[in-house]
């Protein structure tokens, strides 16, 4: 571990809800003996994070965090996304506007910890930068060109020009060009406390509404995202009853 990821400073939030169209009551599925959002709590424990909070709009989910002594915040039911959740909880909790807040998906059981503490050190060393992110690069043109695959260009900084679910960048001519390097943005990410109050404020953006894409409001808004660039993706997370299996066939083998 290098000095400036042995320095940080920062916070997890698992933003967590009952109400999941493809997998119901998600967060609480059983996953070798203990629900999802306990699974994910226990892996971001073991990153560098001072402190793990779950935020939920659900007391049988806040029961079970106090079951198994992970802190639980009870948020409002009517936050449209999971970062403006985020924000109520730096609120709660009276955060410093420089604080840096990790926000991990509560359907990331088998989230690598040092990834986490890798979105966090790129903020960090960012300090321009309101938000980061991670992105990985790709190859197959099966990923490249699928649309639910989020691609991202950075600039030679290190951050963001622009998310898109269009294939970019665009090679206008294969033959000329054979070095273009595609990267797959993987959707975890950390913000500065301030950017997280400003951001409950900002309207949607029509990149945003065009691209179904909520980072692009802040983009659109003028706030500038640094990308870490991972060697390779994280285990998948959890979206469809295969995946649960999937999950719970490795974690039971552990």
């Amino acid at each position: 571990m290098n000095d400036s990821s042995s320095a940080l400073d920062f916070l997890v939030v698992i933003p967590a809800r009952l109400g999941s169209t493809r997998l119901p009551r998600k967060p609480l599925a059983d996953i070798a003996g203990k629900p999802m959002v306990i699974r994910v709590a226990e892996r971001a424990r073991q990153s560098q994070a001072h402190s793990v909070v779950v935020a939920t709009d659900s007391p049988e989910i806040q029961e079970v965090c106090d079951e198994h002594r992970i802190e639980c915040l009870l948020t409002s039911a009517d936050h449209p996304t999971g970062t403006d959740r985020i924000a109520e909880v730096a609120q709660l909790l009276k955060l410093p506007n420089d604080s840096i807040i990790v926000n991990v998906q509560g359907d990331e059981p088998l989230i690598p910890p040092e990834l986490i503490n890798q979105v966090a050190s790129t903020l960090a060393q960012h300090a321009q930068c309101a938000i980061s992110t991670v992105a990985v690069p790709i190859s197959d043109p099966s990923e490249i060109n699928n649309p639910n695959v989020v691609k991202v260009v950075l600039n030679r900084s290190g951050e963001a020009l622009y998310f898109s679910r269009a294939t970019i960048p665009f090679v206008r001519d294969p033959k000329s060009n054979q070095n273009t390097e595609y990267l797959r943005h993987l959707g975890i990410y950390a913000y500065r406390a301030d950017f997280l109050q400003a951001y409950t404020r900002l309207e949607p953006a029509p990149p945003e509404e065009a691209e179904a894409l909520e980072q692009l409001r802040a983009l659109w808004n003028g706030y500038r995202i640094a990308v870490h660039t991972a060697l390779e993706a994280p285990p998948a997370g959890v979206d469809t009853p295969e995946d649960l299996e999937r999950v719970r066939l490795l974690l039971a083998q552990i």
